[in-house]
């Protein structure tokens, strides 16, 4: 089967990887791509939110299955375009989508339905938001209503940091259209955990889970980013059986089942950002489609064939599926260019990737070829803010950890950073 990848991440990068194994997918197809897809799929000049130009290219290549791995041509509504065009595509349509592209009617949704989530209320001007947060006792948390690109929520611990952060989404408008809106919410106290789930609209698989570290620096300091780190499988009583089954009953369940009773019904991967605090359980935030960098760690434990659950979730029937994970532990760490995730350069030649062990995974994300004339091998430059995603696995998290941390100190570009705290419980 011809199949095409949509993005230019490193959970793209993932997941051409991981259909790669599938003995039925042929020829892969990456649109656009980057330095790491080139050697295993075709990278396609095409932006992934140029839905015109990628359907016509499925439609010329006999595209078997389009798989969508970022939010942006979701919220555009591009699974809607390609099942309109008789095309299978693994995500979910644009009214479903808005689990994410929404944090106003995901939160709604929540509430009508009663699944547990912090308790919040909605602004659409400065003045009223700020009188708000004037009167509430801190912490607060601030989200910007639309897609930012995981740098839209602000824990403001003092009334000073909440009136600069509405002034700076809904005034300066930092974030663009994205904070027309925010969401002014409740702290909660807890371990923070990514829950995901395979959805056919009706029925969910078994739950996988992940924690990742949003902020750029050690500590968890610094402002948030995409994420810059993250393992699988989480330990102790964060993810147990006891966990799981109040996810799958009073979360996962219910959101699927809310969503096709809205008439919207779900198909893809749900992901469901929470706060666990013993055995209380809240949402923070739904996404609709793999985690970055999540997926680098999940999808690598995944032992059923990639290629055929999103068939399953394509035909909008996974009853039949058994979805198997193995039990290694997987840490992965993200290498990011200096200033990230506020104003970095690109440009900068990486080395040491053919220095890596046989059994470490790395995952292109803003990277790109330069090919020159005269070189027998292109060079692999920056090309973005997070660069590289750098995954060890073993039998133990701190043997993954350490396989991880001893491959990435050997690759280097000129301002490259990383956390050193992943997945560290000493």
């Amino acid at each position: 089967m011809n199949v095409l990848v949509i993005g230019n991440g490193a959970r793209e990068h993932a997941i051409c990887w991981k259909l790669n194994e599938s003995p039925s997918v042929g020829r892969i197809y990456t649109a656009p791509g980057n330095a790491g897809t080139s050697c295993i799929s075709q990278n396609v000049l095409i932006d992934s939110d140029d839905i015109d130009s990628l359907l016509d290219f499925a439609v010329c290549k006999s595209i078997d299955l389009t798989v969508v791995g970022p939010e942006i041509p979701l919220a555009n509504g591009i699974v809607d375009r390609f099942e309109n065009a008789g095309l299978a595509i693994f995500g979910p349509s644009k009214a479903a989508a808005r689990i994410e592209t929404s944090k106003v009617f995901a939160k709604d949704l929540m509430v009508r339905y009663g699944i547990p989530t912090s308790s919040s209320e909605t602004f659409s001007d400065y003045d009223s938001a700020a009188e708000y947060v004037s009167t509430q006792t801190m912490p607060l948390v601030i989200k910007a209503e639309g897609l930012a690109a995981g740098k839209g929520v602000v824990i403001a611990h003092t009334n000073e940091e909440a009136l600069r952060t509405l002034l700076t989404i809904m005034k300066e408008k930092k974030l663009g259209s994205a904070g027309n809106r925010v969401l002014v919410e409740e702290y909660l106290t807890g371990h923070e955990l990514s829950v995901f789930a395979f959805s056919d609209g009706y029925r969910i698989s078994n739950l996988f889970a992940a924690q990742d570290y949003k902020r750029a620096f050690d500590g968890d300091l610094g402002p948030n980013t995409g994420g810059m780190g993250s393992y699988s499988p989480p330990t102790g009583t964060l993810w147990n059986q006891e966990i799981q089954d109040v996810v799958r009953t009073s979360v996962m369940e219910p959101v699927i089942n809310a969503l096709r009773t809205e008439g919207y019904p779900y198909k893809g991967v749900l992901y469901a950002g929470l706060m666990v605090n013993g055995s209380s359980v809240n949402v923070i935030e739904f996404n609709c489609r793999f985690g970055d960098p999540e997926s680098q760690v999940v999808l690598p434990r995944l032992k059923t064939d990639l290629l055929e659950i999103m068939l399953a979730v394509s035909d909008s029937d996974i009853s039949k599926l058994s979805i198997n994970w193995d039990d290694q532990y997987k840490v992965a760490v993200v290498l990011a260019s200096g200033g990230y995730p506020e104003e970095y350069n690109t440009g900068f030649e990486i080395d040491g990737l053919d220095g890596l062990d046989k059994d470490i995974l790395a995952f292109h994300a803003g990277t790109i070829l330069n090919e020159k004339k005269g070189e027998r091998i292109p060079r692999v430059l920056t090309y973005g803010g997070r660069v590289l995603t750098i995954v060890g696995s073993g039998a133990t998290m701190k043997i993954a950890r350490d396989k991880a941390y001893d491959n990435i100190s050997r690759v280097d570009f000129d301002g490259a950073f990383y956390r050193t705290d992943i997945a560290n419980f000493e």
